[in-house]
């Protein structure tokens, strides 16, 4: 870089600065996200055929719906980053047989799972998020807030993903996922865990985009995004 050069800006600072992101993760404001998607038709045919398998599993109708939602209002201005900051995998071939999964720069986001003709989710956020003193201690899990947020104890569980400040959590069922969701404190923490991870960089996994499952994560996208600020 020249010496009168300035440095460069990656991930979502690009596009929002941090005031503006920290509004959006406390659903305080409204992005404004593109009117218009691009794309690439090759990479939109590679996996159309994949899409199809998907669409005929009993769950399908349940991902879609689940997807659509969280596209809605757990990825900032989605339209804008699409491909090239985040993406979705159909039935990818990586180990654990995921339904479908959201990926940014290096690191996965979100999973679904076949669970009988139901579905399970995996959310990875910040361990410090779901702590009661929000430190990094595992033995300090808040269980009774990880129960609020989901219609019965038996449908969460969780893991200890590698790596620092990083809380797997398991949700089982349509019903549950949904609730999860909505509530306030597991949004915001969702929101949180994304917005660090979008922050690191351009997405390592734009090979694996499936436009047909985004089309649906966007299916109600529009240049404002109202659900950003409603639902939190």
């Amino acid at each position: 870089m020249s010496a009168t050069g300035r440095p460069s800006t990656t991930g979502l600072r690009r596009f929002l600065d941090l005031q503006q992101q920290r509004d959006w993760m406390q659903g305080k404001t409204i992005l404004h996200d593109a009117d218009e998607r691009t794309e690439s038709l090759e990479l939109r045919l590679k996996y159309v055929a994949r899409f199809g398998k998907l669409l005929r599993r009993p769950q399908a109708q349940e991902v879609l719906e689940i997807l659509r939602r969280y596209g809605r209002d757990c990825i900032p201005i989605p339209r804008r980053t699409e491909r090239h900051y985040w993406s979705v995998s159909c039935l990818p071939s990586t180990p654990g047989k995921a339904l479908i999964r959201v990926n940014v720069s290096w690191m996965e986001l979100f999973s679904l799972y076949a669970d009988g003709e139901g579905i399970r989710a995996l959310f990875l956020v910040h361990l410090s998020d779901f702590t009661t003193d929000h430190s990094l201690n595992q033995g300090q899990v808040d269980d009774a807030l990880l129960e609020r947020c989901v219609m019965t104890p038996e449908d969460v569980s969780y893991v200890f993903p590698r790596g620092e400040d990083i809380f797997g959590i398991k949700v089982r069922g349509f019903s549950s996922i949904g609730k999860f969701l909505a509530e306030r404190d597991a949004l915001q923490a969702i929101r949180t865990f994304n917005l660090t991870h979008m922050n690191r960089g351009r997405n390592a996994y734009q090979a694996s985009h499936c436009y047909s499952l985004a089309d649906h994560m966007l299916s109600d996208h529009g240049a404002d995004n109202d659900a950003s600020a409603g639902t939190v």
